[in-house]
């Protein structure tokens, strides 16, 4: 399935073609005749390139589901984008496939670039299909899309087969298959599911993502979600027997990619009611949620998850109305704020929060204030993006009016806008990274309280941190732990902040424990070693006790970042 995520799923294209009713050993019976290379080898390959390896790809996944007699012809072959693209043309000729399909992200464009350009310079003869959000929109500005035999835009998952077959000379046709094939929205119904193509081996170690719904209602500019209407729904039953086949077969981490998990609310609610009778296993659960819909049902069934079990992504993204009415997001501040209390209070959920910086016609004082307020919820986490123009949004009509100039390159972000200059930018770039590392990381929970939340502007407080953690170190990537809990040391107990070396050393020290390190940083050692002569600040028990109160109920694999963040 090809559209706007690795996630999400295709559809049939608009040329005809006659399906052939056969078995699959007719179909091979078939392809041997037309393949130009040994029996043994595959005529079909699907190559996915990864952001990283511990992600599996979805879509090629239902590509590959929904290849009907096909199946047994194709292969699947998953690489990552610190590959180098001769390396993956080299493994992808292997087998000699007849056609190659390739899904084209933001994340993996220029290096697909290079392997389509390899791959028609020493094999010209192997068909190259191409599908997927960078390749959906903007076709007539990517040149390079002229060496692929053809395109498929949005939903692929029943468009690849058909023309696999009629490429591959498996059903009648008058004329080939045209290079630009563009999708629909197939009838889900029709469409396989692609968990049982997960192996036992991504089961264990890889991110498996799962999907009750297609689409969004929502009419967000800067987001291909917004594209997206109507949503559809797998049939729940079926869906959730899907589920069950997973944790029959070991799996107990869900990555749900629907956008509006809490949009129907009787969908969710039967989704969340067949994993509360598997809570002994040990699970974590992901979901996507609007923030203003938190109806009662949801409510009283997110109560009964344990710590460390269900991890929410709320997309906030900003708290300024007159910003959200601009891009077309509906925002109900109140409501927003309700639901996220209720859920930090009343819930044991792990919260992670979005909000985006470079927003047309928001200012860095407008973000900070948005950032303040949002903070006081006590979310566990508030990821900072930077934003990007993606192609086909809706965004770019805000260009001109707010002197928006994005980097031309994947991942297109925001260089510089009306209100927020390009130094200004890349200081947020900085201050969401030194973010990510100290907050969002959960290894600093009370020296944050020093350094941030204790600070009458908090935004502003952590921003001048980030201007001095970045002159000290000159590093965004790469800080070790015991480096930057030496530089946070330094950063509190110089001027202007002054805190107490002990206190502050203290603080750490408990942190550095609690996030399930046992040697004291040499920084904190002149501090403690007299009070904590065997170099523990209380015994390994204690910090055992302390890290796992309340989990008791989710064994197992658990997110150990999210489980950092369980307490006050």
């Amino acid at each position: 399935m090809w559209n706007r995520n690795l996630w999400e799923g295709a559809s049939a294209g608009m040329f005809e073609s006659r399906l052939v009713s056969s078995s699959i050993e007719t179909t091979s019976e078939r392809l041997k005749s037309h393949m130009a290379h040994p029996t043994g080898n595959r005529s079909i390959l699907l190559l996915g390139i990864n952001a990283k390896f511990i992600h599996a790809s979805f879509g090629l996944r239902y590509l590959q589901a929904n290849l009907g007699g096909l199946k047994s012809e194709c292969v699947l072959l998953e690489c990552d984008i610190n590959q180098r693209a001769i390396d993956i043309v080299e493994k992808a000729l292997e087998t000699k496939p007849c056609l190659i399909g390739i899904g084209v992200y933001i994340w993996n464009a220029p290096l697909v670039r290079s392997v389509v350009h390899l791959l028609k310079k020493v094999s010209p003869q192997t068909i190259v299909v191409l599908g997927g959000p960078e390749v959906s929109f903007e076709i007539e500005k990517q040149d390079w899309l002229k060496k692929a035999d053809h395109i498929i835009t949005g939903e692929g998952d029943l468009a690849f087969r058909r023309l696999c077959e009629t490429r591959l000379g498996l059903v009648a046709s008058d004329s080939n298959p045209p290079w630009l094939i563009h999708g629909g929205l197939p009838e889900l119904s029709q469409v396989a599911f692609p968990y049982e193509h997960y192996l036992e081996e991504d089961l264990r170690h890889r991110v498996i993502y799962v999907e009750a719904s297609r689409g969004c209602p929502f009419t967000c500019e800067f987001c291909l979600s917004s594209l997206d209407a109507p949503v559809r729904g797998f049939d729940t039953d079926d869906f959730l027997a899907q589920m069950q086949g997973l944790l029959d077969r070991g799996l107990r981490h869900f990555k749900f990619v629907d956008r509006t998990f809490n949009l129907n609310i009787r969908t969710s609610s039967a989704i969340l009611d067949f994993f509360i009778t598997h809570l002994d296993k040990g699970l974590f659960l992901h979901f996507e949620m609007i923030p203003d819909r938190l109806p009662e049902p949801l409510k009283q069934r997110l109560t009964k998850f344990p710590p460390g079990c269900v991890q929410l992504e709320i997309g906030v993204q900003t708290l300024n109305p007159k910003i959200s009415d601009l891009i077309s997001r509906k925002l109900q501040v109140d409501k927003l704020c309700e639901n996220l209390s209720f859920l930090r209070n009343q819930t044991q959920a792990h919260l992670h929060v979005d909000l985006i910086v470079g927003l047309p016609g928001e200012s860095l004082k407008s973000f900070g204030e948005g950032f303040n307020q949002l903070l006081g919820q006590k979310p566990h986490e508030i990821q900072i993006g930077i934003l990007k123009r993606l192609r086909g949004t809706p965004i770019i009509r805000h260009d001109q009016a707010f002197q928006m100039v994005y980097d031309s390159e994947a991942p297109y972000e925001v260089l510089a806008t009306s209100d927020v200059s390009f130094s200004e930018l890349q200081r947020m770039k900085r201050f969401a990274r030194y973010w990510d590392l100290v907050a969002n990381s959960g290894r600093f929970k009370r020296t944050m309280q020093s350094l941030c939340h204790d600070q009458p502007n908090p935004f502003e407080a952590f921003m001048n941190f980030s201007d001095w953690l970045y002159a000290a170190s000159g590093q965004r990537h790469g800080i070790a732990l015991t480096k930057l809990v030496k530089l946070v040391f330094n950063y509190l107990t110089d001027s202007p902040l002054s805190q107490p070396h002990g206190t502050t050393a203290q603080d750490l020290w408990s942190d550095y424990q609690e996030s399930g390190k046992s040697d004291m940083p040499i920084c904190l050692r002149p501090y403690l070693l007299k009070t904590h002569p065997t170099k523990t600040a209380f015994s390994n028990q204690e910090v055992t006790e302390k890290t796992i109160k309340g989990r008791s109920k989710t064994p197992g694999k658990a997110n150990q970042r999210q489980l950092r963040h369980v307490g006050p």
